[in-house]
């Protein structure tokens, strides 16, 4: 008999888990939820589950995961879902589906705590909470790999060499630290590339925001010393770094360098600029994450603060998904597993309510930073009205969110209307294109729906085919790429990813391109609009829709689903453009010696530097490629070839 898979040895890497794990199918009809097969399936798994820690996933026929849940003891916790009846309903619903499950053993429950939420985020399953939000958090970085370490901002993984501070709630949270610590400390934000090659200072020299080592304005050892002074501000220990600034400031005075003593009062400036913007009164927290729930019509929000060295990095909303009739202490835990999947957790988490299991949750934060994670819940003092203004935002947050939400259902509910959908879409697709001239053509989608643009679910596509020279063909290649591959990926459309409803940035002759395209395919019953501007293009509210049936209309240019509809086309023309200037960018900086195989940087500025052009180094014959500084007769003979045997 099949046993439950051995213990990983990290806990964090799920690919490297021996997932050889107990998997038991009952068969029968994998499309329809039954109960019975359900449980006997439970069943089959429980009768080897051993009472160990792990994690289990419940999947359906098709072998989706439905629910991917962990336990401290396995046998008793899968041993719950057999008792049915007991169940709340949507776990009922769930049972039902299940058709098998997968198990895996963990040393402890820290480890199947960590393993749990790294399996939710890679498979997404509907049955559990899940947290909804594809960007990831911006960090200062201080490299450590360079003679004058450089201060940046950095978003993804965190591989560089270097410090790194964070996370902060936003792009403009860690931006407006970032031109403070300039002006402060005077480091370089520069790139390697430029640094390296400037001979005199640039303009942040001249407005006082660097303190230009590139062109030795100042030694290693002074530049040494204002990185180190940054970290002591971004520690927390900026009283030092004031005493400091003071003392120099005086002793400059009094030697009479007054442009020494001007350059560190304005850097005082600076300082308590920072301090009486950023610096709360967090007296004795240090670093500190800070989490409040607010729960009203099926809606859950949560309210995140970020607190590091008594400085406050931002706060940012969350709305789980996956909500309805989850207890508010479970969505928070697992919540907050989630979340620290990818962020470092601060040495104390404050949250406004106990966790089932918070002692584990505390083990596995500690075990996945290499130190000590409180977390708690605190009564009185600075740190309890900290919490309290946590749950205020979160409370205003929620209303917001509620507000909104009634707005968008409303609007989308005329959208169904005013296309005769049968309800209200839940994926909006809207394309267009971008080209100068069919130059570095670029095809857009963006993705909208009731919770508003889903940008984790943009898409841009290259325009491949030559003969792809206008507007309408290159619509054509984009729509048969992308419903091409959602045929190939779910052709049974219960996925979420096949869109309700198709805009298209164009008239009658981009929709009947776009009908023709889908009827190749077997595709008949996809709703698709046309939006072109109107008689009058220079006029906004006199847009034209287009039918499939030939009909074709225009709303009254105060109506809030047209307003609702340009906000739409407005999105796909940002992102469409924006793909084609990256695209064009990087076409201009290109080299017709990008092309030649073997040839890399350092040949290709040779070859440059020896002929000036591209095409003087196609023109230039074998002899004069050969006499190139750095050149191999090899090279050249790839070269010449490369361009002689065309």
């Amino acid at each position: 008999m099949a046993t439950p898979a051995g213990r990983p040895d990290d806990p964090r890497a799920a690919h490297r888990f021996n997932e050889d794990a107990a998997t038991f199918t009952v068969r029968g009809d994998a499309d329809t939820p039954d109960l019975a097969a359900g449980v006997a399936a439970i069943r089959n798994v429980l009768q080897t589950l051993p009472p160990a820690p792990g994690v289990y996933r419940m999947h359906d026929g098709k072998g989706d995961v439905l629910y991917v849940g962990k336990a401290r003891a396995l046998k008793s916790r899968v041993a719950n879902y057999v008792a049915w009846k007991q169940l709340p309903r949507r776990l009922q619903r769930m049972v039902s589906q299940c058709r098998s499950m997968t198990v895996v053993t963990t040393n402890n429950e820290a480890e199947a705590l960590l393993l749990e939420a790294q399996l939710i985020k890679r498979y997404r399953p509907p049955y559990n909470v899940l947290l909804r939000d594809d960007k990831s958090f911006p960090f200062i970085l201080l490299r450590g790999d360079q003679d004058f370490a450089r201060i940046q901002k950095h978003r993804g993984a965190r591989r560089a060499p270097g410090d790194y501070y964070g996370p902060f709630a936003s792009a403009g949270s860690v931006n407006n630290t970032l031109n403070a610590l300039q002006k402060l400390f005077l480091l370089r934000s520069c790139t390697d590339g430029f640094f390296k090659t400037r001979d005199r200072p640039c303009l942040l020299y001249q407005i006082k925001r660097c303190s230009a080592p590139c062109v030795g304005r100042i030694d290693a050892a002074g530049y040494a010393e204002l990185v180190s002074d940054a970290k002591k501000f971004l520690a927390g220990k900026a009283t030092d770094v004031q005493a400091k600034l003071g003392a120099a400031m005086q002793a400059a005075a009094e030697a009479m360098d007054f442009e020494l003593a001007a350059l560190l009062r304005d850097r005082l400036r600076a300082l308590t600029f920072i301090q009486g913007s950023q610096f709360i009164n967090a007296d004795g927290i240090g670093d500190a994450d800070i989490f409040a729930l607010a729960a009203k019509d099926g809606v859950v929000g949560i309210e995140a603060f970020f607190i590091r060295g008594g400085q406050n990095w931002g706060h940012r909303s969350f709305f789980p998904g996956h909500v309805a009739d989850v207890p508010e202490a479970e969505v928070l835990q697992s919540f907050l597993t989630q979340f620290y999947e990818e962020v470092p957790p601060a040495r104390i988490v404050f949250i406004d309510r106990e966790l089932p299991d918070q002692a584990a949750i505390a083990q596995a934060l500690a075990q996945q930073a290499g130190r000590k994670v409180a977390i708690g819940t605190p009564q009185r003092g600075t740190r309890r009205r900290l919490l309290d203004q946590a749950k205020r935002n979160a409370t205003e947050s929620l209303e917001r969110r509620l507000a909104e939400s009634t707005t968008q259902a409303k609007l989308l509910r005329e959208v169904a209307e005013l296309f005769d959908l049968p309800e209200p879409p839940n994926r909006i697709e809207v394309y267009d294109n971008s080209h100068i001239q069919g130059t570095s053509a670029v095809g857009a989608m963006v993705v909208a729906g009731p919770e508003g643009f889903r940008k984790g679910q943009y898409r841009k596509f290259n325009i491949r085919q030559a003969q792809t020279d206008s507007d309408v063909g290159m619509m054509r290649e984009v729509l048969g790429r992308r419903f091409a591959r959602a045929l190939e990926e779910s052709p049974d459309r219960d996925d979420g990813t096949w869109p309700d409803l198709v805009l298209l940035d164009g008239g009658r002759g981009q929709l009947d391109a776009a009908k023709a395209v889908l009827e190749e395919m077997g595709i008949e019953d996809v709703c698709l609009v046309g939006v072109a501007k109107g008689p009058h293009h220079g006029r906004e509210g006199r847009e034209e829709f287009h039918l499939l049936d030939g009909r074709s209309f225009q709303l009254p240019v105060n109506a809030p689903v047209l307003f609702y509809l340009q906000r739409l086309r407005d999105e796909v023309h940002r992102f469409a453009i924006g793909a084609h200037r990256e695209k064009r960018a990087k076409a201009i900086g290109a080299s017709p010696l990008d092309e030649v195989p073997g040839i890399g940087p350092a040949r290709k500025k040779a070859l440059l530097m020896q002929f000036g052009t591209g095409r003087a180094v196609r023109n230039a014959s074998l002899e004069d490629l050969q006499r190139a500084p750095g050149v191999s007769a090899a090279v050249a003979r790839q070269v010449y070839d490369f361009y002689h045997s065309r």
